[in-house]
């Protein structure tokens, strides 16, 4: 069976066909490549937000999207980060980013654990995960525009933000790791 697409859906879609634009613009050939960048992400951004709200206002939840959701903002997140890293090669970067990256990695290989346990309930997204997810987005968009806006260092101001991410990205994973312990503990396998 195929899956069902809808409004919710659409605007998943439209934030992986982002993914492709905002590197395309990123390399693109003009003094306005970054801010444009950016105004595309903070679309694709905003619109992780508002498919979740108009599935549950619209009453247009789905299994698929419940699925391509997350892949979608890992892919989008992934992306913006390595644009970043290639751009600005400085350890800080870099080290953010791989803390991030790794960090969803090893959160969705947790959860893809605990389905297998049947326990996946433990390991559901958290308030310190939809916190890191706004810093994050927060701090990535500043960081893609880069020029100063109204005087303010934008790039540094998406570098406090990206920090703190990481910080809650790891207190995040930490929680999620602390939730499905007691199924590790009782002797499920790890492998």
């Amino acid at each position: 069976m195929y899956p069902q697409f809808n409004i919710a859906t659409s605007l998943t879609w439209f934030r992986i066909a982002a993914i492709p634009l905002v590197a395309v613009v990123f390399y693109w050939a003009s003094p306005w490549a970054r801010p444009a960048a950016a105004i595309v992400f903070l679309l694709a951004a905003i619109t992780d937000w508002l498919d979740g709200y108009v599935a549950r206002r619209l009453q247009q939840t789905s299994q698929f999207g419940a699925f391509l959701d997350p892949v979608a903002d890992k892919m989008i997140v992934s992306t913006a980060l390595i644009l970043l890293v290639q751009a600005d090669p400085r350890i800080i970067i870099a080290a953010l980013a791989a803390i991030i990256i790794g960090r969803e990695i090893a959160v969705s290989a947790l959860r893809e654990w605990m389905a297998e346990l049947g326990n996946r309930h433990r390991v559901v997204v958290s308030g310190y995960g939809k916190l890191k997810t706004i810093t994050q987005m927060t701090g990535l968009c500043c960081m893609l525009f880069e020029q100063p806006l109204l005087g303010l260092p934008m790039y540094e101001i998406g570098v406090f933000f990206l920090i703190l991410a990481a910080g809650l990205t790891l207190w995040s994973m930490f929680g999620y790791i602390r939730a499905a312990w007691p199924d590790r503990a009782e002797g499920a396998p790890l492998s």
